[in-house]
């Protein structure tokens, strides 16, 4: 798709027809006070080579972490090979924006479709769309969509979904004046989410209970045993922040989820600066309609030759906006292209493989920490590659600043979500880390 400007004679042609003076006056309604009366304080414009020099200098300040990371939380570290970097460059790919003329952007259509083929495999469910920013406007999206479905205004959300969702969620909702709507439900000891506490806040106006799939924590709900307790008309809606778990755990859809999201940076781009990600939003098929955002399907031409088009697009632009279910106007289309990438050069095998890899290397360095008589391991209920470690040594915070000053970045303060959690921790383990990497930390630990 080409962007080309508009001419001298093309602009005096438009201001002509619409029968203004010139471009200044397009701008009258705006309030004099309020338009910057000089020129941009910018510098001098650059040639060419001047300009790529000085982008050059500019890119030469930059410098990466060389310290050994454990971080996660929501963001993990693995692999993306550099395939994916150069397929990303393809010719079909140019323009990730709306395909809102599909003779023009079958690539992008086809390879959005893949995508949201792929994340119903994952997720274990029947359609899936491709318009949200991240995972946290996904779930916050799945409420919404799950309280008009049920017209019932109450959601029961479980303490272990990530503090940044549940942030997410109250932020959409206090928009609607609906902040009083929510109900939190504290996790056990183990971990897990209780299911006789959801069970004894749900109401005759909960519309849904949305849970983490594993949690914030690294622990695997049990989503079947939650869904038990939770009657058929209460949407269960489940957030997936590690899309590798899904590699060894069941499908939210195999457990009776009826709405399935998460995040899927892990396989699409490496952690940077909290960013970017691409949310990944599931449901049942008889839900489809209303599913916020848009819909890619394939269908055939007057030829029977196989083509894309977006099928059902419920956003603000395409509609009232007074009937739009959602406003999110566009979706992280580069990231949801390597994401679909990266999911193909894995297929079903390599997939599993390196979740295996992720989990053994896990329940390794949890077995060798727990060794340590300066540390506990809380939470008793299984998990994917992600643990919480509880310091019997002062704080976390100051424990995770002396390990970077040894290039080291130890995990995620939990205190900085819950002063109650001030002394632990959480690790998150991937197949970057080596064995040496996994025992260097357990050396530091012990010496800390």
């Amino acid at each position: 798709m080409r962007y080309l400007p508009h001419t001298e004679p093309e602009i005096r042609a438009m201001l002509e027809r619409i029968g203004v003076k010139d471009i200044d006056a397009l701008f009258e309604p705006i309030p004099s006070a309020s338009r910057l009366n000089r020129p941009l304080d910018l510098e001098a414009t650059l040639d060419e080579p001047q300009l790529m020099a000085h982008l050059e200098a500019l890119a030469a300040k930059n410098v990466g972490s060389t310290k050994l990371s454990f971080l996660g939380g929501g963001m993990y570290d693995h692999h993306i090979p550099p395939a994916v970097d150069q397929l990303l460059l393809r010719s079909e790919f140019y323009t990730a924006y709306t395909p809102y003329q599909p003779e023009y952007s079958q690539g992008t259509l086809q390879a959005t479709y893949e995508f949201q083929t792929l994340v119903c495999q994952l997720l274990g469910m029947e359609v899936a769309n491709a318009s949200m920013y991240d995972g946290a406007s996904a779930a916050a999206e799945a409420v919404l969509m799950a309280r008009r479905m049920t017209r019932k205004r109450r959601v029961i959300i479980s303490a272990g979904v990530h503090p940044e969702y549940l942030e997410t969620v109250r932020t959409y909702l206090a928009g609607m004046g609906e902040a009083d709507a929510i109900a939190a439900v504290p996790v056990g000891q183990d971990g897990r989410t209780d299911p006789a506490a959801i069970k004894a806040s749900l109401d005759d106006d909960t519309a849904c209970v949305l849970v983490g799939y594993p949690n914030f924590f690294g622990v695997v709900e049990d989503l079947a045993a939650i869904r038990a307790v939770a009657s058929a008309d209460i949407q269960l809606i489940s957030a997936t922040t590690e899309p590798y778990a899904l590699s060894v755990i069941k499908s939210p859809g195999a457990l009776g989820v009826d709405i399935a999201v998460g995040e899927g940076q892990a396989l699409a781009v490496p952690p940077q600066l909290g960013g970017p990600g691409v949310g990944l939003f599931s449901c049942r098929l008889s839900a489809v309609q209303r599913m916020p955002g848009r819909l890619v399907g394939e269908t055939v031409d007057q030829r029977g030759v196989r083509g894309y088009v977006l099928t059902l697009s419920t956003r603000e632009q395409h509609i009232r906006r007074e009937r739009a279910t959602s406003n999110i106007c566009t979706n992280h289309g580069l990231i949801a292209l390597s994401f679909a990438i990266r999911v193909c050069m894995l297929g079903k095998n390599g997939f599993r493989e390196v979740g295996e890899l992720c989990m053994r290397r896990a329940e390794y360095l949890k077995a060798e920490i727990g060794k340590l008589p300066d540390y506990a391991l809380p939470l008793s209920a299984p998990s994917f590659n992600e643990f919480v470690v509880q310091t019997k040594k002062g704080s976390a915070a100051a424990l995770l600043k002396k390990l970077e000053a040894q290039d080291i970045l130890g995990g995620i303060d939990l205190g900085r979500f819950d002063k109650q959690r001030s002394d632990q921790f959480m690790i998150a383990v991937t197949e970057r880390h080596a064995r040496a990497d996994l025992d260097r930390l357990v050396a530091a630990l012990k010496a800390g």
